[in-house]
């Protein structure tokens, strides 16, 4: 009934409808590779990868603000972090997660398709089924873009400026009880931080490099299904 394990119950929801919004209609696909997925099917399956990571993103941010007020401002940190503003901190990386996808899913939807089209990957990725679109897409490029720096730059500044200060406290603290203490308080969100962002750079920064399609589809795999899994296991073995 804290709120570091309030805001953890989202993170879990989360990774769960991440999960299972690609593995069943893919463990489809790999038993039945002639079965097709419907256009409604495929674009339900990319709005909702668009979704739950932008809200994962803003979820790992809110939970690095909690650290930094309970470390940081211990004596404040049941004022600052009350139920209201643990309620509010959560309904807006709820809707701030599903803003941009929505955006994005209104501008693809007017897109044309001809004839029957084959995703090269292992589920309806947003960038594999734009790359098969006939019409123009730079509008939709241009709001890649936007959205990446709402969803990934912002969150990744909050968090680097967060663990700074928490740090800066931490150093200051003369008990190496006490030290280790605050440290052990953060092991297990900066281990999810550190997967999560450092597999997602990974990914998207592959085709920079010149790395091939299909090894781009396996680490971005890599990403969405692993990464969900690990999570609770971090927390639990912190536990």
């Amino acid at each position: 009934h804290s709120p570091m394990y309030f805001f953890l119950s989202h993170l879990a929801t989360v990774d769960i409808a991440y999960a299972c919004t690609m593995v069943p209609q893919m463990l489809v696909n790999l038993l039945s590779p002639a079965q097709p997925i419907s256009y409604a099917g495929c674009m339900t399956q990319t709005f909702l990868f668009l979704t739950f990571p932008s809200t994962e993103c803003l979820l790992l941010v809110v939970m690095s603000y909690d650290r930094y007020v309970a470390i940081c401002l211990p004596l404040r940190y049941s004022t600052i972090m009350s139920w209201r503003v643990c309620l509010t901190l959560a309904v807006t990386s709820w809707t701030i997660g599903v803003l941009p996808a929505l955006v994005h899913f209104l501008l693809f939807l007017p897109l044309p398709f001809y004839g029957t089209q084959k995703v090269n990957h292992f589920f309806c990725d947003f960038l594999a089924v734009l790359s098969l679109t006939c019409a123009d897409t730079h509008l939709n490029n241009v709001v890649i873009v936007a959205g990446v720096v709402v969803v990934l730059v912002g969150p990744v500044s909050t968090i680097v400026v967060s663990y700074s200060q928490i740090l800066c406290t931490i150093l200051k603290i003369q008990s190496g009880e006490r030290c280790w203490k605050a440290f052990s308080t953060c092991s297990s969100h900066l281990c999810v931080v550190g997967l999560f962002y450092g597999t997602g750079i990974i990914t998207y920064a592959g085709p920079l490099h010149g790395d091939s399609e299909e090894q781009n589809n396996y680490l971005l795999l890599l990403h969405s299904l692993f990464n969900p899994m690990l999570n609770p296991m971090i927390y639990s073995l912190r536990n």
